[in-house]
């Protein structure tokens, strides 16, 4: 025989159980409703396109071992870091063309992100000093030798000066980490000098 205290706290947790149920089937029903509101009377955004712009990209050649500007239109952001890395990913995707002169997979999806910070050993106030941090599947499928892998980091650090005067040193990281060498050769531990990656006269269309 169940107790009559037992048989009342069960019939107080039923009705408490179903109050409960009611109540949110009418908030699940009251939200649905406002999601339906909100996709009929809100208008469709745009999406937003940045403006297209000259760029100049410092591309390799494996051919002569050379580093030859090229100037480019292509949509820029506004943001300086978000700038840099649209300007470096163009430059990846050439080199990821089948007629490219230095063939290197992974396209501009290859640079996850730019940092713009102050220079390490800047001369004036404005230097900036520049993170490059690449995906390691970039890395991983590099063609390894000196000359291609310093070709890389050159036109990297010579795409960034041609475009930000104010760039002064860069630095690589590889999956947000510092990495020994880019594919077994190029060091990747040291910051580099923009100024020691000039390239040569000229400008191809």
């Amino acid at each position: 025989m169940i107790p009559r205290y037992q048989k009342v706290l069960f019939v107080i947790l039923l009705i408490a159980a179903l109050g409960m149920g009611f109540k949110l089937w009418q908030l699940r029903d009251r939200a649905h409703k406002r999601l339906l509101t909100g996709q009929t009377i809100a208008p469709t955004a745009a999406p937003v396109v940045a403006p297209a712009e000259q760029a100049t990209l410092v591309v390799a050649n494996d051919l002569d071992n050379s580093l030859m500007p090229q100037m480019h239109s292509l949509p820029l952001p506004a943001d300086r870091g978000a700038r840099a890395r649209a300007i470096l990913g163009k430059l990846l995707d050439l080199y990821a063309a089948p007629e490219s002169t230095h063939e290197i997979p992974g396209g501009a999806a290859s640079v996850d992100q730019v940092f713009l910070v102050p220079a390490q050993r800047a001369k004036d106030p404005g230097d900036e000093l520049a993170v490059v941090n690449l995906t390691g599947t970039f890395a991983a499928s590099h063609p390894a030798g000196l000359e291609t892998e310093s070709l890389t980091v050159l036109s990297i650090c010579a795409t960034l000066r041609a475009n930000f005067p104010n760039i002064k040193e860069v630095r690589f990281l590889v999956d947000g980490v510092d990495r020994p060498t880019l594919a077994g050769h190029a060091d990747l531990t040291r910051t580099y000098l923009t100024s020691d990656a000039a390239p040569m006269e000229g400008t191809r269309p």
